[in-house]
């Protein structure tokens, strides 16, 4: 692959870092948080039945972020495979798992639409029981999307350390990068170990970086010092 092969690479994946930036942010983070009240299964229930339609639109979004993000995976494998073939193959295994995990907790989320547009599931569950399954279900889903944070930090910071050693990207990317990845492992550990600590907050870092990703990617235009 040359240096132009490599541009048009970049800047793909500069597109699909931009779409998943919208994906996530309405279906991992605007709907969840305007369906799920905490501590109050039968508002939950009451949100999701209201709100069925974009609740489904949601994990479609998802599904697409998904799309983008297991293609993002092999084209970072192949911009960064010239800085080390070994550790931009163990940073695609990383993401790859994380997908997978994330997609795991996604399935609670889809689940929790079921007892308000399956009818059969309908006749079997009273309110209350609708409301308990509906809540765990999302509840579950927040557990699984924070307890396995660790493998996309790894994977972030791992890109993070390639992009850094790379004569072809900004080393401040590369720094800005490994702070996104520790900042998901931190909050990993602290959502296990010491949950009353854990805030949403320590998750900042990743806005910024991914925008600043995504930018560079979309406009950088010189990779010149491509394989060096």
């Amino acid at each position: 692959m040359n240096g132009k092969q490599a541009r048009r690479l970049a800047a793909i994946a500069g597109v699909l870092i931009t779409i998943s930036i919208f994906a996530g942010g309405f279906a991992e983070v605007y709907v969840p948080g305007k369906l799920l009240v905490a501590s109050d299964p039968m508002a939950t229930a009451r949100n999701v039945a209201a709100s069925a339609q974009l609740f489904r639109l949601s994990f479609l979004v998802y599904l697409i972020e998904a799309l983008c993000d297991v293609t993002l995976t092999l084209i970072f494998y192949m911009l960064l495979r010239p800085v080390s073939q070994a550790l931009s193959l163990l940073a695609a295994f990383f993401g790859l798992v994380s997908t997978a995990t994330f997609a795991t907790s996604e399935l609670f989320y889809f689940m929790a639409s079921v007892p308000v547009l399956d009818q059969a599931v309908q006749r079997q569950l009273s309110s209350d029981e609708s409301a308990l399954f509906i809540y765990s279900a999302l509840t579950l889903y927040g557990y699984g999307g924070t307890i396995f944070m660790v493998f996309y930090g790894v994977a972030m910071a791992i890109k993070g350390h390639l992009f850094y050693r790379s004569a072809y990207f900004p080393k401040w990317l590369g720094a800005l990068l490994l702070l996104a990845g520790a900042s998901f492992i931190v909050k990993n550990v602290i959502a296990v170990a010491l949950p009353q600590y854990d805030s949403d907050l320590l998750l900042a870092p990743t806005f910024v970086t991914m925008i600043a990703l995504a930018v560079v990617l979309l406009f950088k235009s010189d990779y010149s010092r491509w394989n060096q």
